[in-house]
């Protein structure tokens, strides 16, 4: 073998190592995050938000503490993050599954799984995180919507500027339908509000 192809060769084999240590570190990394993620939704279960403490988090996490501030500033921080994690499954799922319906979001699904996790809506009503996550929401739903509608045939009549304001406003409908839910006590099912809100959507775009 010449001195080129070996050291091309060589070169080839060092890449995928270190393709294969950073991928070895994200999957280190995900489940470390995974793992104080769901610590500190099971102690929102047991207690006020704001009577956790990151040692408890620590604790029921086994993980160390110089870990955690690799990751989080605090533990807000890492609620946050969570609600990312959510936003970000719940604004994609029709895009990864491909779904050919008349859906713009999984609202359904969004709802039965707030629905189920109503402590932690609380908590986060009572720690004064809400709008922290209705603002979160308000930005991963506008550009989900968004998507779904510039890929129907039936908003193709729409600018681009007015297609983005509408995705805006249903994304803020959405919330406030949300919000109006769980305050009277998540009576109706979810798959009837997810009916409701595409009734509004496809009213709204004729």
């Amino acid at each position: 073998m010449s001195r080129i192809k070996r050291s091309n060769s060589q070169e080839l084999g060092g890449q995928k190592q270190q393709a294969k240590r950073r991928r070895q570190v994200d999957e280190r990394v995900r489940r470390t995050r995974a793992r104080l993620g769901s610590a500190l939704v099971a102690l929102i279960h047991e207690k006020p938000f704001n009577d956790v403490t990151v040692q408890e988090v620590l604790d029921r996490a086994s993980v160390g503490r110089s870990t955690f501030y690799l990751h989080f500033r605090n533990k807000n921080d890492l609620l946050l993050s969570q609600l990312e994690m959510f936003l970000e499954t719940m604004s994609t799922t029709l895009g990864n599954r491909k779904e050919e319906s008349h859906r713009v979001l999984p609202v359904a699904e969004m709802f039965s799984h707030v629905g189920g996790q109503n402590k932690i809506y609380r908590a986060l009503a009572d720690a004064g995180r809400l709008n922290d996550f209705f603002d979160l929401a308000q930005g991963y739903f506008s550009r989900a919507i968004e998507q779904r509608l510039h890929e129907s045939r039936r908003c193709s009549h729409l600018l681009h500027q007015e297609l983005s304001a509408r995705s805006y406003a249903l994304a803020a409908s959405l919330l406030a339908l949300l919000k109006w839910w769980v305050d009277r006590g998540a009576k109706e099912a979810p798959r009837a509000i997810d009916e409701l809100f595409h009734r509004i959507v496809w009213r709204g775009v004729q």
